[in-house]
């Protein structure tokens, strides 16, 4: 196969290659317990830490710097080994982007060299119980308080919410003005009135925990990210990021499974020949392979317009919709071609298509995305 990494520096690759020995021996071995467990992946986070990858997504002063195409390229390495971390890791990411794309210097020193070597860990909190797939409905208000804001509202799957040291929310300033009137405030952990709900028991990802965050407290002025209404450019912005991440993470945990169903079809004998004998293997395994090429183009052709500054939203909409429609296929194949034994829970095919379930919901579910890559078209044809 051709090197679609080329564009790489050396310096890249030397940090993907310590990358993916580091996951394979520090975070791999993890991942079945903590799914058992459903305990929160504290300790591949700061495992992480140590590689730099907490800052991956940030630029200098405050991050490795890496490009958009090494990035993606990381984060499939983490999520190929362990999608709950992944999921954690990215989730800080729309926290730090939000910081880097929307507050001003003097917040991004505030927050983004801890951030980036590991020592605080972000949340981004933009859902909400009845303004999921539309933030223009959303119920959070803030309003003038004082020297700052008063928060009110309710926030709903917020990966990292409830152990996050900082939570970027978004909250309604001018109910009048639709999107345009959603602002974004960086709320500190342990503020008086940002109280965390139970842990969601999920299908999958079960050690990258999500909550349900109640608000109702007091920021400075000085938290909020750039003027009063710019918060939905912000968050679009950020999910334009996270959407390539999602990619990289269907990706990283459908190559996993890719791997693990041709291993078993090379050992897995049955009347005397191995399932890799067999020409309907044989061709399922090679669908499935030219499948996750296909995602991994995708996804490097919106890395590449992210790098380049060019507007990447539809780019990242197509990508993130054919990668998760994608890992859904592909780990449902892999699983299929184990038989029961996959079925089972001493396999990790079962893990692998509980944990890709919800690539095709969060950050805009598959539905979302359709209707923006349609939007584009009917930017383009009329």
């Amino acid at each position: 196969m051709a090197d679609l990494f080329h564009m790489l520096t050396d310096e890249e690759r030397a940090f993907l290659d310590m990358l993916a020995i580091f996951c394979t021996r520090e975070i791999a071995p993890k991942a079945a317990e903590t799914d058992e467990t459903a305990t929160f992946v504290h300790a591949q986070l700061a495992a992480l830490a140590q590689t730099g990858m907490m800052g991956a997504n940030l630029h200098e002063p405050y991050g490795a710097g890496i490009s958009a195409q090494a990035l993606l390229r990381a984060v499939e390495l983490v999520a190929g080994t362990c999608g709950s971390t992944a999921s954690a890791l990215t989730a800080h990411f729309l926290a730090t982007d939000s910081i880097a794309l929307g507050g001003d210097a003097a917040l991004q020193a505030r927050y983004l060299p801890a951030a980036a070597e590991g020592r605080s860990l972000g949340a981004f909190a933009l859902t909400e119980p009845n303004a999921g797939s539309d933030p223009a409905d959303m119920r959070t208000r803030a309003t003038v308080e004082g020297d700052g804001y008063r928060i009110r509202g309710r926030k709903c799957f917020i990966s990292n919410g409830g152990v996050a040291d900082f939570v970027v929310v978004y909250a309604v300033t001018d109910p009048a003005a639709a999107h345009r009137g959603i602002s974004a405030f960086v709320v500190d952990r342990g503020t008086p009135g940002l109280v965390p709900g139970r842990v969601e028991r999920t299908m999958g990802l079960r050690g990258g925990h999500v909550w349900e965050l109640d608000l109702d407290l007091h920021v400075p002025t000085e938290n909020r990210l750039g003027p009063e209404g710019t918060g939905f450019p912000t968050a679009m912005k950020v999910l334009d990021n996270g959407r390539v991440e999602v990619a990289a993470m269907a990706i990283g945990i459908a190559g996993q499974a890719i791997d693990l169903a041709v291993e078993w079809a090379r050992t897995r004998i049955i009347g005397g020949e191995s399932l890799a004998a067999r020409q309907g293997i044989r061709w399922q395994l090679a669908d499935m392979a030219t499948d996750l090429h296909a995602a991994r183009l995708m996804a490097l052709e919106a890395a590449r317009q992210r790098q380049a500054g060019e507007r990447f939203t539809e780019a990242a909409s197509m990508a993130k919709l054919y990668a998760s429609e994608m890992a859904h296929r592909v780990t449902d194949g892999a699983l299929q071609i184990h038989g029961g034994y996959g079925f089972t829970r001493d396999f990790p095919l079962e893990r692998l298509s509980r944990d890709c379930r919800i690539l095709r919901i969060y950050e805009g579910s598959s539905e979302i995305q359709r209707n923006i890559i349609a939007s584009h078209l009917a930017l383009r044809t009329s």
